[in-house]
């Protein structure tokens, strides 16, 4: 059973960090991609980062890029991100995904996914 469970949101000022985990079971982050999407009120859902299977290429968008890393913790089975100068426009629900597998170049297309989290807020605020 494929199972992502989200935690780590809350309320932050903005210039502060947070750090997002995400314990996954049911499979292996050696062979499945991971992704990290979030949905602000009103918007759409956008892709915010991925690391394929091999964990050898990672993608951002570029709103997050420089501030913004996925990091893994195989023996926990856990994916994290961490969000350091954090902005209102950042506030959101985040999810996690995976799939067995991405292409690249559109790994912004939550069509790919097949696994979500429930997701976690974080809000940027003062």
């Amino acid at each position: 059973q494929v199972q992502l469970v989200e935690s780590g949101g809350g309320l932050v000022q903005p210039g502060g960090s947070l750090r997002l985990s995400c314990a996954v079971s049911g499979f292996s982050l050696d062979y499945y991609a991971i992704a990290w999407f979030r949905q602000a009120p009103g918007k759409e859902r956008e892709g915010v980062s991925c690391m394929t299977s091999s964990y050898g290429s990672t993608y951002y968008a570029d709103s997050v890029k420089g501030r913004f890393t996925v990091s893994t913790d195989n023996a926990k089975n856990t994916v994290y991100l961490q969000m350091n100068s954090l902005k209102p426009e950042d506030t959101a629900v985040y999810y996690c995904t995976a799939t067995l597998g991405v292409w690249g170049s559109f790994w912004w297309s939550e069509s790919q996914y097949d696994y979500w989290g429930q997701g976690t807020q974080v809000t940027v605020s003062s």
